[in-house]
């Protein structure tokens, strides 16, 4: 119903002007009792009364208007005995910022708290994966982790550049890594080379070559360039899967697998030699 329509329904001398004055409280005592009178025989004006007055007292009491006066109660009262479907209005008190800060503050004490007890064990916890504040991992060995987590469960299209075209693969990404790139064969574990893709890195390119064995098991070999000088051997956790990283001659590699802990270190530390790199301190 618009506003034209209400106004038609509504009886002579009771128009919306009128009603909208007698809200707001600028009609003298007698129009103001008339126009009670009439209300008390036209249950929609009413209704329409009862609303306008609940949508003002929600505005007053958001804007932290004065308390109502006892006049605003009496006519309050008078509404919903009038209307037939009274309106409800339902205001929750605001919280003082300073007790929201308190709140928080509390919060943050208890994680801190939390933390520091839990530290020694988050390793064990964790299986692994955390390594403690400031003990996390380099980000390319956790991008490492979550393109084998991305691309190895893809039945159609796991890589870009599949291995029958290898000589393309491998040109194509060491073009794009600026770094001549080679693919060492892991067929003496059982697993033939799918193909490889190009991946973001953390400060450029990165490329990633996947392995499968005949029950269809996967692996990946992450690469890219890393400008950390760091010749340590490590493993990162994250469930069921582990990454063996390291860095060498400014390249950062991760092997990464669901498979054994010591047989995935075996094969990373021979992908390491047929790289190029040093994995005899590692031992």
């Amino acid at each position: 119903m618009n506003s034209d329509d209400f106004d038609s329904s509504l009886p002579e001398g009771l128009d919306l002007r009128a009603l909208s004055a007698y809200v707001d409280g600028e009609l003298p005592g007698a129009e103001r009792a008339a126009i009670e009178a009439q209300l008390a025989q036209h249950p929609q004006a009413a209704a329409r009364v009862a609303a306008w007055r609940a949508q003002k007292a929600a505005l007053r009491v958001l804007c932290g208007a004065p308390q109502r006066s006892e006049r605003d109660e009496r006519d309050e009262r008078y509404e919903r005995e009038a209307a037939d479907e009274p309106a409800f209005i339902v205001l929750r008190r605001r919280t003082p910022w300073w007790q929201r800060a308190g709140v928080a503050a509390c919060w943050l004490a208890a994680g801190a708290g939390l933390a520091l007890a839990l530290g020694p064990l988050a390793p064990r916890l964790t299986g692994g994966a955390w390594g403690g504040l400031g003990g996390s991992p380099p980000s390319f060995a956790e991008r490492a982790d979550i393109a084998y987590a991305v691309y190895t469960p893809e039945r159609r299209h796991p890589v870009e550049v599949a291995a029958n075209e290898e000589e393309h693969l491998i040109n194509w990404l060491s073009k794009r890594l600026n770094r001549p790139l080679s693919v060492p064969s892991l067929q003496e574990y059982g697993y033939s080379l799918v193909g490889g893709r190009l991946l973001p890195g953390e400060a450029g390119p990165a490329a990633q070559f996947m392995y499968e064995n005949t029950s269809g098991s996967r692996l990946t070999l992450y690469v890219t360039g890393i400008s950390r000088d760091e010749t340590a051997f490590r493993l990162f956790r994250d469930g069921n899967r582990r990454t063996f990283y390291w860095v060498s001659d400014g390249m950062g590699y991760a092997l990464s697998g669901p498979i054994a802990e010591g047989k995935l270190r075996t094969i990373a530390i021979d992908v390491c030699s047929a790289l190029g790199g040093k994995p005899e301190s590692w031992q």
